[in-house]
């Protein structure tokens, strides 16, 4: 479903991923671990249509998405990937409901259209009833499943996670990682997570290490 061949990057003299390839499948908890500095988060990155490899191509649901241009990519990235990162970036002046709602508005669909399946989600999620409240009055751990929400609202192709616990306790950080199997169990979600969580890795399908920008 994702398939990663022979991607290089550099920033000036620095070569920070070296000839990296790698397959995921649909349905699939994919951890990426090693030491800060690695590269992760730049594969991540890479992935996501964020950046651009100087060499090498992806692809997500056999679409090469180094071949496409800007509008392209933004658009295949609405509709194909939902992102987590681990500060929830959400719209401080909307409601739970409305953030989950800005991609599926931004890819054309009807307002109530998106409310229809933004209320779904929260429902899964056990938000309901936080429907209405914007994130100020949400805790931590009920931000962060908002913003999971947010990146399941088109039903992407995959997920990518950027530390996604990574400023959670202990217990809404083990919510988090169950949550995100409970997903791939219900939705047959594929998830790619950048993480430092010992816990998170090991609950996963499979790790990938990457030293010194290339898979160990």
């Amino acid at each position: 479903m994702i398939q990663v061949e022979h991607i290089c990057k550099s920033y000036g003299n620095l070569q920070v991923l070296k000839d990296v390839s790698l397959g995921i499948q649909q349905g699939e908890v994919v951890s990426i671990v090693g030491a800060s500095g690695a590269g992760k988060t730049t594969l991540l990155q890479i992935i996501g249509t964020l950046d651009r490899p100087d060499s090498g191509r992806v692809l997500i649901d056999g679409t090469d998405v180094t071949t496409l241009g800007e509008r392209q990519l933004a658009a295949f990235r609405n509709q194909k990937i939902g992102f987590v990162f681990q500060f929830h970036n959400l719209l401080p002046e909307f409601t739970a409901l409305e953030n989950i709602c800005m991609p599926a508005l931004i890819g054309g669909r009807t307002m109530a259209e998106a409310e229809k399946e933004a209320s779904e989600l929260l429902q899964f999620l056990n938000l309901a009833d936080r429907a209405t409240h914007k994130p100020s009055e949400l805790s931590g751990g009920e931000q962060q499943r908002v913003a999971v929400a947010r990146a399941l609202i088109n039903r992407p192709a995959v997920v990518l996670a950027d530390e996604p616990s990574g400023n959670l306790d202990s217990t809404n950080a083990n919510e988090l990682h169950e949550l995100f199997f409970r997903l791939r169990d219900h939705y047959r979600q594929t998830f790619v997570i950048v993480t430092h969580n010992n816990d998170l890795a090991r609950m996963s399908d499979r790790q990938i290490t990457i030293k010194d920008g290339g898979i160990c």
